[in-house]
């Protein structure tokens, strides 16, 4: 979904540094619809020279005579935006919007091993931009902004043939008696402080993923086997978060009046977090089916614990 500025590539003419400008002026009048020519030294883009900014400087007076026979070196933007082919498209616009207000819609330059490559026009930028935001929008949870359930998928069967991997799957217990006692909005928010924590807690771990399945369960992938950490730090920031949720009298008490899944009013637990963990690192997986068993098996066995807790398949080995 991270779409890279070379996927959009624009072809570009281009020239050396000591062009004179009747041959720009000449490229300009041939191709009407030409905007800017990329002035490079040994394939090196080291300038920009813009149709706008081209004949401005020769409308200028003496500018005809002074510049039309002299090198476009003395014309061109010394610092046009060049970037590398592999760069986000989303950072390309940022940088791109960053200009300055005569550079705004001059098209950015695209190299490879710092070589000219192409270009990349805002017209297209901007287009392509709003495609791919269009199309994150679709795969995103709305109430979140994490990845879905069609990237939780891929996820899933990208990590089948990697080693090493370790899945946590986290889920609120509880979290149905506090929306019908505090309402949905404050369950949302609830919610939404749990994505903020997590995604958080794993900031710092290398191609780590997160995802939201749905209502209060996430998904969080690491390429290793350091969870322990991990999901102790989680359950740390989610219990000194959690008090801000509550009333006092219902904090204080440890519990809330409710009616349970049969109907039968009783205390109910304050919400706590449950997170199962399966990894590969004593046991090999041949489908995303025996990885969600196994994170079924272990939530269960989590919630019975009725606090903030982990359990993987490893301790289950261990026993």
């Amino acid at each position: 979904m991270n779409t890279s500025i070379g996927k959009i590539l624009e072809n570009a003419p281009f020239v050396h540094p000591e062009t004179r400008g009747a041959e720009i002026d000449q490229m300009f009048k041939e191709d009407t619809e030409l905007e800017g020519i990329v002035v490079t030294n040994r394939n090196i883009p080291i300038g920009l020279v813009t149709r706008s900014h081209f004949y401005q400087k020769l409308g200028t007076l003496y500018g005809f005579n002074v510049f039309i026979g002299r090198p476009v070196k003395l014309i061109m933007n010394v610092e046009p935006l060049i970037v590398d082919y592999s760069m986000p498209l989303s950072e390309v616009s940022t940088l791109a919007m960053k200009r300055k207000k005569e550079q705004l819609y001059d098209f950015v330059i695209i190299t490879k091993n710092s070589e000219f490559l192409g270009i990349v026009s805002i017209k297209n930028l901007l287009i392509q931009l709003a495609e791919v935001q269009s199309m994150m929008a679709r795969y995103l949870n709305p109430l979140t902004g994490l990845p879905g359930n069609k990237m939780i998928d891929q996820k899933l069967s990208e990590i089948i043939s990697e080693m090493p991997f370790s899945l946590l799957y986290l889920d609120l217990d509880f979290f149905k008696t506090y929306n019908d006692t505090y309402g949905f909005h404050e369950g949302d928010r609830l919610i939404q402080e749990t994505a903020s924590i997590i995604k958080e807690a794993v900031l710092h771990h290398k191609d780590s993923f997160v995802g939201h399945i749905g209502g209060d369960d996430f998904m969080c992938i690491l390429n290793h086997y350091e969870y322990s950490e991990l999901c102790k730090k989680i359950i740390a920031m989610f219990n000194r978060s959690l008090p801000r949720f509550y009333k006092e009298e219902d904090w204080l008490r440890g519990f809330v009046h409710n009616e349970n899944r049969s109907g039968i009013k009783e205390h109910i637990p304050l919400v706590s977090l449950s997170i199962a963990v399966v990894t590969n690192e004593k046991q090999n997986f041949n489908s995303i089916s025996e990885i969600i068993d196994m994170a079924t098996v272990l939530k269960k066995k989590c919630k019975q614990l009725q606090s903030s807790a982990y359990i993987s398949n490893t301790d289950l080995i261990k026993n």
